[in-house]
């Protein structure tokens, strides 16, 4: 080989070794932001605080669930009956529960849910659902779900209260069930 085409070889090569490693610099920068854009959206998912207040399971009845949190970590406490000389029960430690463990718990996307907590029984899990997805699924008139012992359904937010009401009672108590074909 010449001394001129040995040199021109040299810079032809360098161009390709330029080349490759631009690439992967330009790449390694993208995958970068990409990891920050992740870890962002993890911290927006183990946001709680949309959990903290009162739920029931209708619009029209009071609250029978109160989450909220005391000491740094999240709570949750049961209505008591009428006959208890407190309104609410005593506090239950909460968790955040993982996205890939919410199929055990709901029929959802785990895409669709911005966080969900739970006992660490199990016995009682929480959903919210991005409000967004709960605005088009026809089946959720609520952004919380609940999960209580084997059942989900949706739950609603409300007011909470300090009064003591008679969650144990029997609703059909008081209903008298008349033939209606006694003339016949």
């Amino acid at each position: 080989m010449s001394l001129r085409s040995n040199i021109f070889y040299k810079r032809l090569m360098c161009l390709p070794v330029g080349i490759v490693v631009s690439s992967a610099l330009f790449l390694s920068a993208c995958n970068d932001s990409n990891i920050q854009a992740d870890t962002g959206l993890v911290e927006a998912a183990t946001d709680l605080s949309v959990f903290e207040g009162c739920y029931t399971v209708s619009h029209d009845e009071p609250a029978q669930i109160k989450v909220s949190q005391q000491d740094g970590s999240w709570v949750m406490q049961m209505k008591e009956p009428a006959s208890a000389k407190r309104v609410w029960d005593d506090a239950e430690p909460l968790e955040v529960i993982e996205n890939s463990d919410i199929p055990q718990f709901f029929s959802i996307d785990p895409d669709n849910v911005d966080a969900v907590i739970g006992r660490p029984d199990r016995v009682l899990v929480l959903g919210h659902v991005k409000p967004a997805y709960a605005n088009i699924d026809p089946l959720l008139d609520s952004e919380y779900l609940s999960y209580i012992y084997r059942g989900a359904n949706t739950i609603y937010r409300v007011e909470c209260d300090d009064v003591n009401t008679d969650i144990l009672a029997n609703p059909h108590a008081n209903i008298v069930i008349d033939n209606v074909n006694e003339s016949l």
